[in-house]
């Protein structure tokens, strides 16, 4: 993979030749994220020489996918290297598709009984709990009129003053 020199930091910054290129390493790592397993017979107590059902032996267990994880993955020496290429690289668009998926990761694991270290995550990436009710063009207004009016008897000074 060629390097480039990121005139901010002096630290050499994956360069990527196309977007096909970084697709695919992205592709990569979320393959690489999903485990390796072999599949095995599982032994039986029958003497018969039919084989048995197959179970799923892991060879590297599953890990979930994270923005760190893509980042060193890719080549990029810091998060803040990572996320300026997001903002301004070449290939930010493939980038943001990235996010986009290590999001939805995320967002799967709201389903499970306790998602609450999703949910923690996805404030972090962003997302909030509550929903905008306000609209961006509705107008905000700054006075407040207030009109006092009175209703009923008027107070009085004294007990002398009430009449029955």
């Amino acid at each position: 993979m060629p390097i480039s020199i990121s005139f901010i930091t002096q630290m050499p910054v994956p360069s990527f030749s196309n977007a096909e290129y970084l697709s695919k390493r992205i592709n990569a790592y979320f393959d690489y994220a999903e485990g390796e397993f072999h599949l095995e017979e599982k032994p039986t107590k029958n003497p018969k020489d039919e084989p048995g059902p197959q179970q799923k032996i892991w060879d590297r267990e599953p890990e979930p996918a994270t923005f760190t994880g893509l980042a060193l993955f890719l080549g990029f020496n810091s998060l803040p290297e990572f996320e300026d290429y997001e903002d301004n690289g070449e290939f930010a668009h493939i980038l943001k598709r990235g996010r986009l998926r290590i999001e939805a990761a995320y967002e799967k694991k709201l389903h499970y009984q306790s998602p609450t270290g999703a949910i923690f995550a996805l404030k972090n990436m962003g997302w909030n709990d509550k929903t905008e009710s306000k609209a961006d063009d509705a107008p905000v207004f700054t006075t407040l009129k207030i009109e006092i009016m009175e209703t009923g008897p008027k107070p009085v000074n004294s007990e002398k003053e009430v009449i029955l």
